[in-house]
């Protein structure tokens, strides 16, 4: 491979097979970026002509020199897995053998009921809401920033969640106590699209090829993002200027400056609401199961974690120190 003479050649063939294969646009993104890395720590050699001992040595490189986690090696590992056996289609015996890095058990960080209060007090406005619902519903932040208008069903109390991890739908509740205000946010975000409806505008996104299948769905209300970007972007695919759903990172200053405020020294983030939602779940006396489906896990024993949390081990063991005291 002489400089990048045919490296763009192939990294289109990489975007073309995570598409078709229906990938999230980040983990194309990241893909992408992962088999540009190898390629490029490689003398722009093309993977063709490269094998086990160059693979070897390009993770050896992230985990001693770059001392990446071991979930930023996997995705790493990952992506040239696919480059070799999708887009090159090549079935080398070594693939299988190839170790992933284990990655290290630790318990997630978990908010008490008076520190998500604290939190959620000293935050405004979307951001208020969008954590609101990643505590009380259990959603994840991109889950959450993804959701559509049609998914949310106020009647049911019910919020569908989309193509979440592992491209999997789940239904979770509607607090209660949100109803209201998440009501009068939608009835603005309702204006808003009129507004811009009247405008030729209003458009949004469609997964997959539903805006090929369907050519006005991406007009409709129902499709519209709950949570919409203040500003238009010009979508290249479409030709059209669109919202994009509000950006996570939005939320995220907003949860860092929430904690600081609230003067909690855990490392709390966006994510720790989901971990204090099935937490307190757990203490409540709902059974793992039910958890877990809320949570949209595969594996039950990924829910499992949070009775370790709760340092009760499914058997709300005490310690002897306590009758002693």
């Amino acid at each position: 491979m002489e400089g990048y003479s045919r490296e763009p050649r192939l990294l289109d063939q990489v975007h073309i097979a995570l598409r078709a294969r229906h990938y999230s646009r980040r983990t194309e993104k990241s893909y992408v970026r992962w088999i540009l890395r190898f390629i490029l720590f490689n003398g722009k050699r093309h993977p063709a002509d490269m094998g086990e001992r160059e693979i070897t040595s390009f993770l050896s490189m992230l985990a001693t020199r770059r001392k990446v986690s071991a979930s930023t090696q996997n995705q790493a590992l990952s992506a040239i897995l696919f480059l070799y056996r999708v887009v090159l289609q090549q079935k080398f015996d070594w693939l299988d053998g190839i170790v992933k890095a284990k990655r290290p058990v630790r318990l997630p960080v978990v908010l008490a009921r008076e520190e998500v209060r604290a939190v959620l007090g000293q935050m405004r406005g979307t951001p208020w809401l969008m954590a609101s619902l990643m505590y009380g519903a259990g959603l994840r932040l991109l889950e959450c920033a993804r959701l559509r208008i049609k998914d949310v069903d106020f009647a049911m109390g019910e919020i569908t969640v989309r193509d979440g991890k592992g491209r999997k739908d789940r239904v979770t509740m509607l607090p209660y106590a949100l109803r209201a205000p998440l009501a009068e946010h939608v009835e603005l975000v309702k204006r808003r699209h009129e507004t811009d409806l009247r405008r030729k505008l209003g458009s949004v996104e469609l997964p997959d090829s539903l805006d090929r299948k369907y050519p006005r769905a991406a007009w409709e209300w129902g499709w519209q993002w709950v949570f919409p970007a203040t500003k238009f972007y010009f979508d290249r695919e479409s030709g059209r200027y669109r919202r994009h759903h509000l950006h996570e990172s939005v939320v995220q200053r907003a949860m860092k400056e929430a904690v600081r405020m609230s003067g909690i020294a855990k490392p709390a983030s966006c994510h720790t609401l989901r971990h204090s939602f099935a937490t307190h779940l757990l203490e409540a006396g709902y059974d793992i199961r039910t958890i877990q489906e809320l949570l949209g896990h595969s594996d039950v024993s990924t829910t499992m974690i949070y009775t370790h949390v709760l340092n009760k081990g499914g058997r709300a063991v005490r310690s002897p120190l306590d009758g002693v005291i």
